[in-house]
């Protein structure tokens, strides 16, 4: 049985590897930013390439606002390292092979064999913020999750300049 990760809840740490080789802490990269944590299928297919490009296209949109984007499938590090520079994406893939992260969330399989396609959007403090689930609306993953980190930011009375700088 897996777990459910809820709105509101603490947002499991996990450890996983990079497309870079290197080993990646949820908590490490909390403490600094807010995180944009999704879930997708596979690498080069056409969804999920669809949305890894959307994410790419908004990264510096995320980067202002405080927020870092980190994707996960249970594609290996040698297919992420592959599809980050076929697509130029500019943020961190994390491989889940064994699946036991996406488990640990409760982002299991949609339709049959294909890995359901969500996104956490989680604050500072760790806490998950909104869940978006679909696996049709792609590009909706990256507007939900700019909205929320913008209201996010709202609540806090941070505001920050065209150049993104924190102020």
């Amino acid at each position: 049985m897996s777990n459910k990760v809820r709105v509101g809840e603490k947002a499991p740490d996990f450890i996983l590897m990079s497309h870079s080789g290197k080993t990646v802490r949820l908590l490490d990269l909390v403490d600094k930013k807010s995180i944009v944590l999704y879930f997708y299928p596979k690498d080069n297919t056409a969804g999920c390439t669809r949305e890894a490009c959307a994410f790419r296209n908004n990264y510096q949109t995320f980067k202002n606002i405080g927020a870092e984007v980190v994707g996960i499938s249970s594609d290996d590090v040698e297919t992420h390292r592959t599809f980050v520079s076929k697509y130029n994406l500019p943020f961190i893939l994390l491989s889940d092979e064994k699946t036991k992260v996406r488990k640990l969330y409760g982002a299991s399989s949609r339709i049959g064999l294909i890995p359901a396609r969500i996104t956490y959007v989680i604050d500072r403090k760790g806490i998950v913020r909104h869940i978006f689930k679909s696996q049709l609306k792609v590009k909706k993953h990256v507007d939900e999750a700019i909205d929320v980190l913008k209201g996010i930011q709202e609540n806090l009375g941070i505001v920050s300049n065209v150049d993104g700088n924190v102020e």
